[in-house]
């Protein structure tokens, strides 16, 4: 997420406003994309397959485990196989330590669509839903209940970059990146809370998030994980109704309901999780307009 500035941000966010109101173009006919997964996907590959054909690219999928790695072929000549073949490259990966090195050996475009470190794509639509439903983004204030994951951590960078208040609430053991929260300390001052309780970080918020507390990865354990957060941080219509008046809810999905979420939350109409979702897809697609420089011919 530290990648982009405001500027950068904004700008991907005025691109998207207009290629959701148009959703087809040839913008991308002349690019090959591969999605490089090692791990399963819904939203993640079907947002950026549908974006890049919505503006006449081709994508190619690679499934990690049918792929010469999985028999030993290095990291390293898998990624200098990717820049012969196709013009960028969008991974989702069990370690972020993989993006940096793909990113080091393939002299193409490496987007990351989840690493264990970061979420920045799913970050970058969550923020302008927020603008969208809100009308702006200054005078929010975000709530993330939960675990303290890569969404976490690419949230509180973004909200860094754009200047909006955010408070965390965790349990002590799953509390995000210590070496982010000391990054955006100096930035956003009293306007970043990391607290435990649930109660005092939605206190004012205009947007309360969260996250499953077991994500791919973390099925070994998941009775420590449940055992720590529920029923605390649970976003339930108590919670909610802590909220500032009108306050939005959003999750970055898959959700499981009756655990971080209570389904009368995230079923009603306080919820904007599945335009939240969409976004991803609109958000994408200016992405990589920006990153080929093709802004101009929209």
């Amino acid at each position: 997420m530290s990648d982009l500035t405001k500027h950068d941000v904004n700008e991907i966010f005025t691109i998207a406003s207009r290629l959701k109101m148009n959703k087809y173009g040839r913008q991308l006919e002349d690019k090959v994309l591969a999605l490089f997964f090692e791990k399963p996907s819904t939203r993640t590959r079907l947002s950026f397959e549908a974006g890049i054909r919505h503006l006449g690219g081709s994508t190619i999928y690679l499934d990690a485990v049918t792929t010469q790695i999985s028999r030993g072929e290095s990291l390293e000549d898998t990624a200098r196989m990717f820049e012969r073949f196709v013009d960028g490259l969008i991974a989702r990966v069990y370690k972020h330590q993989t993006l940096e090195t793909i990113a080091k050996y393939a002299r193409i475009p490496v987007i990351n669509a989840l690493s264990d470190k970061e979420h920045p794509c799913q970050v970058l639509s969550d923020l302008f839903t927020i603008k969208e439903k809100k009308g702006r983004l200054e005078d929010q204030k975000i709530a993330f209940i939960g675990d303290g994951n890569n969404v976490c951590n690419s949230l509180l960078l973004g909200c860094g970059i754009m200047g909006i208040p955010i408070s965390v609430a965790t349990p002590p053991e799953f509390r995000p990146s210590q070496k982010i929260i000391e990054l955006l300390q100096p930035v956003l001052k009293d306007q970043l809370v990391i607290t435990s309780e649930p109660e005092q970080a939605v206190r004012d918020a205009s947007v309360v998030y969260t996250d499953v507390f077991v994500s791919m990865g973390d099925e070994a354990t998941k009775e420590k994980r449940l055992s720590a957060f529920l029923p605390k941080y649970q976003v339930n219509q108590k919670l909610m109704s802590q909220a500032r008046n009108g306050a939005i809810f959003m999750h970055c999905l898959p959700a499981h309901r009756g655990e971080e979420v209570q389904a009368e939350v995230i079923d009603g109409s306080q919820s904007v999780v599945f335009d939240q979702a969409e976004n991803r897809m609109h958000v994408q697609k200016a992405l990589l307009l920006k990153m080929f420089n093709l802004i101009s011919y929209l």
